[in-house]
């Protein structure tokens, strides 16, 4: 049976014990008569010595065999030794090479980021990536215990789609039998059906944006949380997403304190991120910013050196709420003075929006009104317009980006190291 190494670390096995370990090699040497290895699991990493003596000939060869990233399989016995990575070993007493790893072709640091995205089926191995993917496991773990502890129940909703949700020019258009059809940009049209029959739902699927941005912060393929809320106006929906972000942060800083900090991020501050969170009006972000010396007039949508502007007076995560009509989408309610009932939640230090969301319009004709100003015939979206017309309800929504989430937390300067195959304007491969 094997043994985990975070296991041994943690002091699981008492010195002498004889244990089984399978793993990866992250370095080797040897002297001859002695190999000093240092193996990886999915829990961490242990030295392993091998010495004459202690192991056959034939396990003595395998050691000094062994090759970066090869598989191996390692027996041995625990021992306390402070000068061993975390304080503890394995001296071996068999030592079996299960997968060979000639000329490994990362090796060392330095690499072009271009290279290691063609290596990323390897580079995903790297202790960096690894421990992103473990932030992100608690982030997606840690959200759906929130939502299902506030009465949300999970749906799944389709990602291919007849018509838009977010406008035409970013649409991933594919060949649906003998028909026209689509990639979803969001969930948001199917969830709002969703609710007349359970009130509040959410979904994690992912979201697709042909989008020719090459930003830090772009994905063109995503992990999209979406949720939306029957009876919520926008104002009590926000109380809702400070929660949630909140109970998400706090959680996966508790789980990955380890993880957060070899990432260079600070665990303690996500700790310790509680309620409530700022919050200023479009008009007062305009104001803010032509203070900052920003030429930025009313009416203009905010991009990213706006966004990271913003977020530098705050140290939370700051919500702008009442954007233009014109700059928003169709399906957002009208506050009146040419504004929308909408948020968007922008992360500090310059990480840019995570969460956009909006009490969702419920007047028909309004919304035939807006859908033929964004040049579509509000006939592709009858099904969405039966909804107003059958037992509409106040309701509100937002869709929050996984990996923007996880970007924030993990510190990290690319959103492409945050999802294990980064989809860009520029890339599909591997």
């Amino acid at each position: 049976m094997f043994v985990k190494i975070k296991d041994i670390l943690a002091g699981k096995y008492p010195d002498g014990e004889e244990v089984q370990v399978g793993g990866w090699v992250v370095k080797n040497r040897s002297s001859g008569k002695i190999v000093f290895t240092v193996i990886r699991d999915s829990s961490g990493e242990i030295q392993v010595t091998t010495k004459k003596g202690n192991v056959c000939d034939d396990a003595l060869r395998e050691a000094d065999a062994l090759s970066l990233e090869a598989s191996t399989i390692i027996k041995g016995k625990v021992r306390t030794d402070p000068r061993a990575p975390g304080g503890r070993e394995l001296v071996a007493t068999d030592v079996k090479i299960v997968g060979a790893s000639r000329d490994y072709p990362i090796f060392g640091e330095g690499h072009n980021p271009e290279v290691l995205l063609d290596l990323r089926h390897l580079h995903i191995r790297s202790k960096e990536l690894v421990a992103i993917m473990k932030v992100k496991d608690s982030v997606l773990s840690s959200c759906r215990e929130w939502f299902r502890a506030s009465g949300f129940y999970e749906v799944t909703p389709p990602i291919i789609m007849s018509s838009s949700c977010e406008g035409g020019s970013t649409l991933f258009e594919l060949k649906y039998f003998d028909e026209k059809a689509y990639l979803s940009q969001s969930a948001q049209l199917y969830l709002e059906s969703l609710i007349f029959g359970l009130e509040k739902v959410y979904s994690v699927t992912p979201s697709f944006r042909a989008e020719k941005s090459r930003t830090t912060r772009h994905l063109a393929e995503y992990w999209h949380i979406e949720g939306e809320m029957a009876w919520v106006g926008l104002y009590e929906m926000i109380d809702m997403l400070e929660q949630l972000v909140s109970y998400v942060c706090n959680k996966t800083a508790e789980e990955r304190h380890e993880e957060l900090r070899m990432l260079g991020s600070d665990p303690e501050y996500f700790k310790n991120l509680k309620p409530p969170f700022p919050r200023i009006t479009y008009d007062e972000a305009v104001k803010i910013l032509q203070a900052d010396g920003f030429d930025f007039k009313w009416g203009d949508d905010f991009g990213t050196h706006e966004e990271r502007q913003l977020s530098m007076h705050y140290d939370k995560p700051l919500f702008i709420t009442e954007y233009p009509l014109e700059v928003k989408a169709f399906y957002m309610k009208d506050a009146g003075n040419a504004k929308v009932l909408n948020v968007d939640m922008i992360a500090p230090r310059g990480f840019g929006e995570i969460i956009g969301g909006s009490e969702r319009e419920t007047d028909l004709a309004l919304l035939e009104e807006r859908i033929r100003k964004q040049g579509e015939d509000p006939a592709k979206y009858g099904w969405y317009l039966d909804l107003r017309r059958y037992g509409s309800v106040p309701h509100s929504g937002f869709g929050m980006g996984a990996e923007r989430l996880v970007r924030w937390i993990c510190n990290q300067e690319h959103i492409r190291d945050t999802i294990p195959y980064p989809r860009t304007i520029s890339r599909f491969n591997p």
